[in-house]
């Protein structure tokens, strides 16, 4: 694995959050704005890895449902393409998760994936399996839902209840 450490956000790390998410081909693009409020609204519950040199290889962004404290959604996740199949997601995952636990408790994390996006599905089902928990999907927007037009459903997939990584 490469080297990585696993930190909160700062607003200057915004545009190279973009750009990951922009390079990505998966995810849907934000604008460069809404990554910059992100760093500085939600850094507590969000991360970014930086490889040896400083630089970004990858970040999650999620934020704690108002209406149910205890459960993290999940954003965006995304690890530039040089660095995939590192197991960098899964670290910013672990990483977030458990400094949401010690900030506050975690019962749950959701997040939503579309069908076609097999990396992300076993991404939280390795995550559901390490941290102890199942995972119950249901479709959260369908098709209709979005106004663009061709966007594939979002299922929503609920991880809990979470067993503490030891």
């Amino acid at each position: 694995m490469i080297t990585t450490q696993i930190d909160s956000p700062a607003i200057r790390d915004g545009a190279a959050i973009w750009r990951i998410a922009r390079d990505s081909k998966t995810l849907d693009l934000n604008s460069s704005y809404s990554y910059l409020l992100w760093c500085r609204d939600f850094a507590a519950t969000s991360a970014v890895a930086r490889g040896a040199d400083g630089e970004l290889v990858g970040f999650v962004t999620g934020y704690v449902r108002p209406d149910r404290p205890r459960v993290l959604v999940v954003w965006q996740i995304a690890v530039v393409q040089e660095q995939r199949g590192q197991g960098i997601a899964a670290a910013l995952l672990d990483a977030l998760t458990a400094r949401v636990a010690a900030a506050g408790g975690l019962d749950a994390v959701e997040t939503t994936i579309t069908p076609d996006n097999d990396a992300s599905m076993r991404l939280f089902a390795s995550f559901a399996q390490r941290h102890g928990a199942g995972i119950d999907r249901t479709v959260l927007f369908d098709s209709e839902h979005f106004p663009e037009g061709g966007h594939l459903p979002e299922v929503l997939f609920r991880i809990g209840p979470l067993v503490p990584l030891s």
